[in-house]
């Protein structure tokens, strides 16, 4: 294909913006049209000179020389969205959580690897730049054991977006949709060994909605490494970091929010890199392991090991750093 590549947008919530932002930045790509459910977000400054609609099919119909879809609706629309999609032969690029179940992630997986169409699970904080520096000071140096911390007040975050405050519609709550990013930092760093989860103790609000968890991992294989995940969806603020202890003692940080003075600042970069990703993918399909089930998995085995041991109630607390 010569040109930019032309890319629709279905799902306009709070996270279009920075898709939007990076296709318009981008001379690689073109917006070729836009979809959401809801009409007054297809009412916006790009209603005139892009073609809107609000079902995902009669967008399909019209336009057939799209090179790609970017997929950012509820979490739980994700999968039969995908499912159109990877029928009609169109690689995905899609917002974690891949689905929230794990069987619609494996049969979406199996899908996209059966017709050979792209698949990709856009995990935005691999692209931060303190994460991508952090990375490459520890590519020839033995990592001990990792940290994530993702902390923040999801009401400040959702916007208009409330249906990340439904547990059906959410996956759960700051396991389903902040754990996908924190367990690909993850592997990652360990180079995407095989990860296992060993503890998960989470906390839930009334409603059912997971607000606080800390997850324990350890590798695969005779030399086990650990990791800690921490998620609070209740935390005065944001904070959201990654540390890392090699094997000589060294301990190196990065401070995913530092030099991002806005708030959501840091998203925009992260997202150009998310569309670059994309766009090695399609031009190399067969050199993208998409992480989307592997995170999954992991989301899954914190929520069965939480289930088989006791049962958390939030209690709201203001906490401080750890």
């Amino acid at each position: 294909m010569t040109g930019p590549r032309p890319l629709a947008v279905i799902g306009l919530g709070v996270i279009a913006k920075f898709y939007l932002a990076a296709i318009e930045a981008d001379p690689a790509f073109t917006l070729a049209a836009v979809c959401d459910l809801d009409e007054a977000a297809l009412a916006g400054p790009r209603a005139a000179s892009v073609p809107a609609y609000l079902d995902h099919r009669e967008l399909l119909a019209a336009h057939r020389e799209l090179a790609g879809v970017i997929v950012t609706v509820p979490n739980d629309a994700h999968a039969a969205l995908c499912r159109d999609l990877l029928a009609a032969g169109l690689p995905i690029c899609v917002e974690k959580p891949l689905a929230i179940e794990l069987s619609e992630a494996r049969a979406l997986t199996a899908m996209a690897a059966e017709r050979s169409v792209p698949l990709f699970t856009a995990f935005h904080r691999r692209y931060n730049n303190a994460m991508l520096e952090l990375a490459a000071a520890c590519a020839d140096a033995p990592i001990s054991s990792v940290r994530v911390r993702y902390l923040e007040k999801i009401e400040e975050h959702v916007g208009q977006d409330r249906w990340y405050l439904d547990p059906a519609r959410c996956g759960g709550g700051c396991v389903a949709d902040n754990g996908p990013n924190a367990f690909d930092l993850v592997r990652l760093l360990f180079r995407e060994t095989g990860l296992s989860v060993v503890r998960a103790a989470i906390e839930r609000d009334g409603a059912g909605l997971d607000r606080q968890a800390v997850i324990d991992l350890i590798t695969d294989g005779p030399t086990p490494r650990r990791a800690k995940v921490e998620l609070d969806w209740s935390y005065p603020g944001e904070l959201k970091d990654v540390q890392v202890t090699l094997a000589d003692g060294r301990v190196l940080r990065a401070d995913l929010l530092a030099g991002h003075c806005g708030f959501k600042a840091s998203l925009w970069h992260e997202y150009q890199g998310i569309l670059t990703a994309f766009g090695a993918t399609l031009q190399r399909p067969g050199s993208h392991r998409d992480g989307g089930l592997p995170a999954l998995e992991l989301v899954a085995a914190a929520y069965r090991l939480d289930r088989d041991t006791a049962t958390h109630v939030f209690r709201p607390a203001v906490q401080e750093a750890r």
